[in-house]
This record gives C-alpha cells, structure tokens and sequence, in this order.
C-alpha cells in the first residue's frame, strides 16, 4: 500500500470514497454537501497556495482511503497545527491498516510542514474508529460545540 497527496487524475477514484464518508455523517440524499462544496474542496487540494491537503492510500492502482488535513495557526501555539478533518477506509478494506497509515502519513506531513500538533475530532458512537485513535493519540476530554451561520 502506498500513502500519497492526490493528484489532478484521482479524482474519480477518490469521489465514492469522499461520499461514503458525508454519507457516514449523514450527508447523502436530500442532506448531501451541493456540488459546488466538492468541486471547491478537490481543487483545493490540488491548489498549492491552500492549506488544505488530501492523503490517499492506493492499493493496486485502486484508492482505498483517504485523509484531508487543514494546516491553522494557533493562538496557544508560535507553529501552526494539523487539523486531520477527514479520515474514511473504504468498508471492505478496513482491518487492514489504512487508516493507521493514513494518520502516521498526515503526522509526517505536519511534521514536514513544521506544524508542531494534529487533532482530530469523531462522533462519540464512533467506537470502532475511536478504538483506534486511542491507540495514536490522547483524548483530551474536550466536547465540540457548532453554530450554523
């Protein structure tokens, strides 16, 4: 397995993994993201000036997770911090370590980057996911609150 940044060419490799994960939190059907979101947020990651970067994992040429990470500056912090804001294995292929990859690669990319923090954040029902990321990383208690504008 090979854990690469996306290139201009994956991108009909990356869309049904990009929908299984707002599909996973509910964003399918009447509730899906507009098209304009995913058009916007697949040319950022092939946008060098944007700070926002996807990471796949690629088995025999197929694209079998992926990894979104968003670089932010911080006001507890002199270096900026890597906010992993998307991580999805594709079902059939999870058990087998891509998403431990997927998180070691975005640790090396904020390492590269200077960044010197990643966090992430999960449903809490989350289990088999959170089963994980208490193994690569530490919970700090904190509950995440949102407001749409």
């Amino acid at each position: 397995m090979l854990i690469r940044p996306a290139r201009q060419s994956d991108y009909t490799g990356w869309r049904p993994l990009w929908d299984g994960y707002n599909a996973f939190y509910g964003r399918e059907g009447q509730t899906a993201l507009p098209e304009s979101i995913t058009a916007a947020t697949w040319a950022r990651f092939l946008d060098p000036a944007e700070p926002v970067h996807a990471l796949l994992a690629v088995e025999q040429d197929q694209i079998v997770g992926l990894a979104h990470c968003l670089f932010h500056r911080s006001t507890t912090r002199l270096t900026d911090v890597c906010y992993l804001q998307d991580l999805f294995t594709a079902p059939a292929r999870r058990g087998r370590g891509i998403a431990t990859r997927l998180i070691e690669a975005a640790y090396d990319l904020a390492r590269a980057a200077g960044a010197t923090r990643v966090y992430w954040q999960t449903q809490e029902t989350n289990r088999g996911a959170r089963s994980l990321y208490d193994k690569l990383a530490r919970y700090n208690g904190f509950i995440v609150y949102s407001h749409e504008l």
